[in-house]
């Protein structure tokens, strides 16, 4: 792969999560949100696991690390909040709010990399990041 595939990828999850918010503003009208988020998951996992043997990308993952463990675990746990979170927003809210005030993660993400990662954004980069918590907070506070 390319250094500059990273973007290729991320546009395509970009359009998966788009996706995502719209089949789920639908498939949660008539179910928990929490029990919906809970089949949702062994969907994920049922096709994720056919898709690493698919692909040949089984290795043993108990040959992994415990920092690996141990920072995957985080992971799934921050995940798992996050899909609870956003299953419930979006069946009391819409879709077309829920979405890009989920998406003040960009924000989140640049800071923590800052932080915790050593990330150095430029002023450009900060810029954009700075106009994307404009526009949560002009979508949250609009009323």
């Amino acid at each position: 792969m390319t250094s500059g595939s990273w973007f290729y990828w991320a546009i395509l999850s970009a359009f998966f999560a788009a996706l995502t918010a719209i089949f789920a503003k639908i498939g949660i009208q008539e179910v928990d949100s929490d029990l919906a988020t809970l089949i949702r998951t062994a969907i994920i996992i049922v096709v994720l696991s056919a898709f690493v043997v698919w692909a040949g990308k089984w290795a043993n993952p108990f040959a992994l690390s415990r920092k690996t463990w141990l920072f995957l675990g985080l992971s799934g746990l921050a995940t798992g909040g996050s899909w609870v979170c956003y299953f419930r927003a979006l069946k009391i809210g819409d879709a077309s709010k829920v979405a890009p005030v989920d998406k003040f993660s960009l924000v989140l993400v640049a800071i923590f990399a800052f932080t915790f990662l050593g990330e150095r954004p430029s002023f450009r980069e900060w810029s954009g990041i700075a106009m994307i918590a404009g526009g949560v907070l002009l979508l949250a506070l609009k009323r």
